[in-house]
């Protein structure tokens, strides 16, 4: 039988300051405000500790539609207690259509783990992705799936060879984990920020260009301030960075050109000068200044047209009225600067990725006539996600000289 919320609201019940207890808190107010009138509300409610052996705990308050805001009173309260660090108020779940008294009396054998693979498996509708981004293998998430599909009696996703798909008790699971995950995540983000704690990790996704070129002074820099922290880098095309970042399998982008999409936030980094490139021996090579009128009928390496760079210099190219022959297109500027080296043709790439080249003297950088002619770059990362003292030290240092 839970036990019941003392009407004064001046302390948790006997059940709930026993638990504390093993924690080192002796004493816990309760602002009964938080969570509505002990006599209306009756709370899913309960607190997981970090400690391996997780508490679960019922109250009989019963709010006609709590919400895990309704608790963030209650959780600033927590907070001011100092031997907090292992006491984790969770979430609470609202009734709804379907019977959350019968499958969210969660024992203590649930974990946030499970929750979690199961909102990347929903995220990226890949098994072998949501794996990966667990550190686990796709049989460990088979596994996960059909537990909680156990756990709470009902089946979560549609067995299709053809699609992924969850069922409408799958939907109801996804909403309320993904506050969770929030929730927890928010809290645990909080804690470390009290402790002045910087540490973690941090997954990146990035162009080429950028991860080869821009982002290793700043990865440097931010290594040497915060060597606690573990910054994995994942080498990307522009498409399946985005694709990344809205499967959760990165905290972060890094791409050039950024678009705007109402899932994704969108941070600003520095603007790479644009410049053409080609071989000492070729006869632009002695400019100071290119017109682009001096570009018509020259044969030029491209970018793919997928790429938004091309894109962009296309449109340049255009606006400018010079007319030029694509001889070969490649998908990195790696492959770009190789070919413009062999004389191939010319191109235009971002300054950053040929000052070695040009100290060695195979290239010849030539500055472009159009002031706007640069190369915008940008952090991108999933709305409402989150973000870790580790991950907003890394997006300030990011926007350094943006």
């Amino acid at each position: 039988m839970p036990s019941q919320i003392d009407g004064s609201g001046s302390r948790l019940s006997s059940k709930l300051e026993h638990e504390a207890h093993k924690f080192g808190l002796r004493e816990l107010p309760l602002p009964v405000a938080a969570i509505g009138s002990p006599q209306q509300t009756q709370i899913f409610g309960f607190i997981i500790s970090q400690h391996p052996a997780a508490r679960v705990l019922l109250f009989d308050a019963k709010p006609p539609n709590p919400t895990p805001g309704a608790l963030v009173p209650y959780v600033n309260h927590l907070l001011r207690f100092g031997k907090l660090v292992n006491f984790i108020l969770f979430t609470i779940f609202a009734l709804s259509a379907v019977d959350l008294r019968g499958i969210f009396l969660f024992n203590p054998l649930m974990q946030i783990e499970s929750l979690k693979v199961f909102c990347d498996l929903t995220e990226t509708q890949s098994f072998t992705k949501a794996a990966q981004i667990n550190g686990v293998t796709q049989s460990a998430v088979s596994q996960t799936i059909s537990s909680l599909e156990r756990q709470f009696k009902s089946l979560l996703i549609e067995r299709s060879k053809k699609n992924f798909r969850l069922t409408a008790e799958g939907e109801v699971l996804y909403d309320y984990a993904k506050q969770i995950l929030q929730t927890y995540e928010a809290l645990h983000s909080k804690l470390q920020e009290i402790k002045d704690i910087i540490s973690g990790n941090i997954r990146v996704a990035t162009i080429y260009s950028i991860g080869l070129h821009v982002l290793p002074p700043y990865l440097k820099k931010y290594l040497k301030g915060f060597p606690t922290v573990n910054v994995h880098v994942e080498y990307r095309r522009h498409d399946q960075v985005y694709e990344d970042v809205l499967g959760n399998v990165v905290d972060l982008g890094l791409i050039a050109y950024p678009v705007r999409d109402a899932k994704l936030e969108i941070i600003q980094m520095r603007k790479d000068p644009l410049v053409l490139i080609c071989n000492p021996q070729h006869p632009l090579a002695k400019t100071k200044v290119l017109k682009y009128k001096a570009l018509n009928g020259a044969k030029f390496v491209s970018f793919e047209k997928d790429i938004p760079t091309r894109r962009a210099l296309d449109k340049m190219l255009k606006d400018h009225g010079a007319t030029v022959e694509h001889v070969m297109e490649f998908d990195n500027v790696e492959t770009v600067k190789r070919a413009v080296e062999i004389d191939s043709g010319v191109a235009i790439v971002p300054q950053e990725t040929v000052r070695q080249e040009v100290v060695n003297q195979t290239l010849v950088a030539v500055k472009l006539e159009d002031p706007e002619a640069f190369r915008p770059l940008a952090i991108i990362y999933k709305k409402n996600k989150v973000l870790s003292p580790a991950i907003k030290q890394f997006i300030a240092l990011l926007k350094e000289n943006a």
